[in-house]
């Protein structure tokens, strides 16, 4: 009968994690926490996900905060012009400018659609015409999500100051504020910014239905007052003339009509942030997106209707607004009145400084994807600490304040530079989902076409008429900036692209080539302490051919006494060489000591270089860098490898002195940990299952070699095999009392198994390397 031969010494489950003591987290870190919260886990981005009530009030603020002053903008075009008869224009424009909006509506309907995965006009144009046009219409729609934010809290403001005057010298601290808040709430994550934006974006849109209902209605009944318009600070009026145009020139119209298209800023929001939406994402997006256009048609055209009706004029330093002034009219000077003329204020400074948010949600995400085709910073690309973009939020934040500055947070002064983006990305994003159509040719792909077709039209008049009227007026700087960032972003893609290249060139064959015959380890010594010990130790660890300890002699006298400590206590019978530096040149001196080592052209050299870390900011400032300086220079020289090893000055003595407590066996061959100071970590509750268990569950602590078990945990580490080695997935399954590791024989992935997932796990423990593991065991994910 054959004997099993067991191992020398029981298996058992890796330890517990808790069990090393980590450090503890820094003061930033700790102040991140209170202000924004506890840190989200990755698998809880599904739950920050949106609703449709939330989702409209998240991406449509913008758009339907442009009511309050598109109106405004066409009749600050209008009334210099041609005078009273700018009152019977503006409803004519406003209907050719919700033509426009329509055709978009529909068009975008189709962008959701065709690319649920969102990115919007950079990812159509992307798809369609390739990564330079793409990266045009990238770079307009940032640019527009800047000025967005900067328009948005400057309305804001001038709403606030419209009704209370004495806020008007504040304008600009004011609205770097809004900005500064709006961030905030964004950092805290989806969800937070979702529910602080839905009460004010319902509460504006309650309040211009009860402006244009009470209105309306007073216009039907012949009781709508009449603006004065010879009040101080007014616009003044232009000659009335005759014709279709009532001498106004085609010039003046379009100019009028360019001013009105910032009405339809924010129709892409929805379909740059389709992932946001619960699932089915595409399909509430599209919901979303048609109950946005519609409640802006209404409340553009219900106001124009009413400014014209009531020949509101507007004020040359913009406050009062038209709307403050048709809500005063159409509320009257009774106590009920001014409540809901103070309620209406209060709605459209809330939406105005909010439709920022649209930027804040649209913006990082947006900037992540030219992040991903390495077309700007890739910092971009990771979420934070509440699964948000926060790079690209805090990016945002600073190019909007900067904005704000330049311009004097004036509403007129940045109107001219806020249109021409949008319309930009319109346009190459309609004329991509028309290419789309003609090269897909899926059912209703003729439709598509004509909708698609017809705004890509659309959008490149209205986007001409804004580039020749506002030109003058500060159109230009969007002119010359769009294709200046586009150049810089096509420059830093070969960056990156020149540097994945140098990294991933011929690596399989910089992988297999043959390693080199001897290693040396040397380490660098300026003093004999505990981070040179340390180091000397960690040097044995690494079991090389030869260790060195090296001093470079700068100061003889040093040198002298350093040889005499040496001599006295020693470091594991290893001598220390001093090398001469007579020129004090410290890094030159070590780069021809490894270069020595490297002459026989067989010997892989590794410098340890001990650091010593200090905590404090006073102490960092009171040490030279010379170690940093060291690491650039022989980094640079073929087989070296330079490491750092750490030594924080503040450890308790008994670590420094490597009399670290080990866990004791408890004798049963289980591992347990035996120790009074610590207690047991506490056991998980077993998993409640479908059908019934095979085995009893386990703590992963409690596991004993050759026992089947049942247990649960959540993969921690999964080791990937290269394609040329043999086809086995391990992964490391943990829970609160240890570990154990899972081996999947002929398989190199699994769906459904990755870092962070939670499984049940069942099979017979076997040993490997020492620890206790299963082999093709049965498992159920959770």
């Amino acid at each position: 009968m054959s004997q099993t031969t067991l191992p020398k010494q029981a298996p058992r489950p890796l330890p517990p994690a808790r069990e090393t003591p980590l450090p503890p987290d820094r003061l930033g870190y700790r102040v991140k926490s209170a202000l924004l919260g506890r840190p989200l886990h990755t698998r809880e981005l599904e739950g920050e996900r949106l609703g449709k009530p939330t989702a409209l009030a998240v991406f449509a603020s913008d758009n339907l905060s442009s009511s309050a002053y598109a109106t405004e903008e066409i009749l600050r075009v209008l009334v210099p012009a041609v005078g009273l008869a700018a009152f019977s224009l503006v409803v004519p424009i406003t209907l050719a400018m919700l033509v426009v909006l329509g055709f978009l509506i529909l068009s975008y309907r189709q962008t959701i659609k065709a690319y649920p995965t969102a990115g919007g006009a950079y990812m159509v144009t992307r798809d369609n015409f390739g990564v330079l046009p793409a990266q045009v219409a990238g770079v307009a729609l940032l640019t527009d999500y800047v000025l967005t934010v900067a328009v948005s809290v400057a309305a804001g403001t001038a709403a606030v100051a419209s009704a209370f005057h004495g806020l008007t010298p504040y304008v600009m601290p004011i609205s770097v504020a809004f900005v500064v808040v709006i961030a905030f709430g964004n950092l805290r994550g989806v969800r937070e910014s979702g529910k602080v934006f839905a009460v004010p974006t319902y509460f504006f849109m309650l309040n211009m239905a009860l402006l244009l209902g009470w209105g309306l209605y007073q216009l039907i009944m012949g009781h709508l007052p009449s603006a004065p318009n010879e009040a101080h600070g007014m616009l003044d009026f232009g000659s009335q003339g005759s014709g279709l145009l009532m001498g106004a020139s085609l010039l003046i119209v379009m100019h009028a009509f360019a001013s009105g298209g910032a009405a339809v800023t924010g129709v892409e929001a929805i379909s740059n942030g389709v992932p946001a939406f619960r699932e089915p994402a595409w399909r509430n997006a599209r919901t979303t997106l048609v109950i946005m256009g519609t409640t802006l048609a209404f409340m553009f055209l219900g106001l124009s209707a009413l400014a014209g009706h009531m020949h509101v004029v507007p004020f040359e330093e913009g406050t009062p607004t038209v709307i403050s002034q048709v809500g005063d009219l159409v509320y009257g000077s009774g106590t009920f009145g001014q409540v809901l003329y103070y309620c209406l204020q209060a709605g459209t400074m809330l939406i105005l400084v909010l439709a920022a948010n649209t930027s804040f949600a649209d913006f990082p995400r947006l900037a992540s994807f030219h992040a991903g085709d390495n077309f700007m910073p890739r910092q971009l690309t990771k979420r934070g600490h509440r699964l948000v973009f926060s790079n690209g939020i805090l990016f945002l934040s600073i190019a909007a304040i900067a904005m704000l500055l330049v311009t004097g947070a004036q509403v007129d002064r940045l109107i001219p530079l806020y249109a021409i983006g949008v319309f930009t990305s319109f346009t190459l994003s309609q004329a991509g989902m028309a290419k789309h159509h003609v090269t897909n040719k899926e059912p209703g792909w003729k439709f598509g076409l004509f909708v698609n077709g017809t705004g890509a039209i659309l959008s490149l008049i209205v986007d001409v008429i804004i580039a020749v009227t506002k030109f003058t007026h500060g159109a230009w700087v969007i002119v010359l900036l769009v294709p200046a960032m586009v150049v810089f972003l096509v420059r830093l893609a070969r960056q990156y692209e020149s540097e994945d290249h140098q990294l991933e060139v011929a690596v399989p064959a910089a992988v297999a080539a043959p390693v080199l015959r001897r290693l040396a380890v040397l380490v660098l010594v300026d003093r004999l302490d505990l981070a040179v010990a340390r180091a000397m130790q960690f040097g044995r660890s690494l079991r090389p051919d030869e260790l060195r300890a090296v001093h470079f002699v700068l100061d003889h006298d040093r040198a002298h006494e350093l040889a005499a400590s040496w001599r006295e206590h020693g470091l594991a019978n290893h001598a220390l060489e001093l090398v001469d530096c007579p020129d004090r040149r410290l890094n030159r001196a070590a780069m021809a000591t490894v270069a020595s080592a490297l002459a026989d052209q067989q010997t892989e050299v590794c410098v340890l270089i001990p650091d010593r870390q200090y905590r404090g900011l006073w102490q960092r400032v009171l040490h030279d860098q010379t170690a940093d300086k060291l690491v650039r220079d022989l980094s640079t020289l073929t087989h070296v490898n330079v490491t750092m090893v750490p030594f924080q000055l503040d450890e308790p003595s008994a670590e420094r002195d490597g009399h670290t407590a080990t866990p004791a066996s408890d004798g049963n061959g289980t591992g347990k940990r035996a120790s009074s100071s610590t207690p047991h970590p506490t056991r998980p509750s077993p998993p409640t299952g479908d059908g019934a268990p095979t085995a009893a569950w386990t703590a992963i602590g409690d596991v004993v070699w050759r026992q089947r078990v049942r247990v649960t945990g959540r993969v921690e580490i999964m080791r990937v095999q290269p394609l040329a080695g043999s086809p086995v997935l391990e992964c490391t399954l943990v829970d609160d009392t240890g570990g154990i590791s899972l081996l999947f024989l002929g398989r190199r992935r699994i769906a459904g198994v990755d870092v962070g997932s939670s499984l049940t796990a069942e099979g017979m423990v076997i040993e490997q390397r020492g620890r206790l593991a299963i082999i093709n065991p049965l498992f159920r994910l959770h």
